[in-house]
């Protein structure tokens, strides 16, 4: 199988441009899509209509956002170093900011499974070395009403996580070693059997970053020269190549099948042949 099976012809569209970094993009049901920007400290909105607009400010400078199932924005919070939730009357709701007694590290990427479980990811990016108060960098997962649980902690810098179809396997990037890493994932929602799943080490700048996997498991993944495509085997398909170093990506529009990418200062698309699987899992 080659790229162009997954992928529709042509460059992708840039959308808007003029932010200072843009991550954590989502697709909303109601049809528009949020994103970060990180130092702005803002959540931006885009519609098809309606363009750019400021969607939240402050925002505790997010990064990763994902939907719940009762779709729900849940956010990983540099600046504030925690994981919340923002309830539909826009009250913000702290879902986890400590764990055995020390405040998190700065809270990256976040993905939920099916059953509610929340799983985030806990590199030091936000924070400088002397605030650290965690001994390691942790994946941490978020039962429903509970306290956040380490399920793995031998990252260098965790960053990117997604589930496969069927959620019997999670997949977690470490940008320290530009790899992605791949879980089995128990029936209590603990991980075993972790095994290194692609390299994505090149001689460009840029560390595997987030990630999203369509309805037939390929993994698109942002990292040096563009958005990698991988199957479930971890072999590698080819690059989507923005103008400008990816960060993140989402799945969107009504059928699932435009890949919104945010890439420095912009927000881009582009096609696809396969729908993704989307957050908050609406159908």
């Amino acid at each position: 199988m080659k790229l162009r099976s997954l992928v529709e012809p042509g460059d992708p569209e840039r959308l808007a441009t003029g932010f200072q970094f843009t991550e954590g993009p989502v697709w909303m049901p109601e049809g528009y899509l949020l994103f970060s920007d990180i130092p702005a400290n803002r959540i931006y909105k885009w519609s098809e209509a309606g363009g750019i607009e400021v969607w939240r400010e402050p925002t505790g400078q997010s990064n990763g956002l994902t939907l719940d199932r009762r779709n729900r924005l849940v956010a990983c919070e540099h600046s504030n170093r925690r994981v919340s939730r923002i309830e539909s009357d826009g009250t913000v709701v702290c879902l986890a900011d400590r764990h055995e007694g020390g405040r998190l590290n700065s809270p990256n990427d976040v993905v939920v499974r099916s059953d509610g479980v929340i799983y985030f990811t806990d590199p030091p990016y936000g924070i400088e070395p002397e605030q650290k108060e965690q001994a390691f960098n942790g994946v941490y997962r978020i039962t429903p009403g509970g306290e956040p649980e380490i399920v793995a902690e031998d990252f260098e810098r965790p960053n990117g996580l997604a589930f496969s179809p069927d959620e019997s396997v999670l997949y977690i990037d470490d940008s320290a070693h530009r790899h992605v890493r791949a879980f089995a994932v128990r029936p209590d929602g603990t991980l075993t059997k972790s095994r290194v799943l692609a390299s994505m080490d090149h001689p460009q700048p840029g560390s595997p970053d987030g990630m999203k996997v369509d309805s037939k498991g390929h993994l698109y993944v942002a990292g040096a020269t563009g958005v990698w495509v991988f199957e479930p085997d971890g072999t590698r398909l080819g690059v989507i190549v923005p103008p400008e170093r990816p960060s993140n990506c989402a799945w969107g529009d009504e059928d699932r099948r435009t890949l919104y990418i945010t890439a420095q200062a912009s927000l881009y698309r582009i096609r696809v042949r396969v729908p993704g699987i989307p957050a908050g899992r609406v159908t």
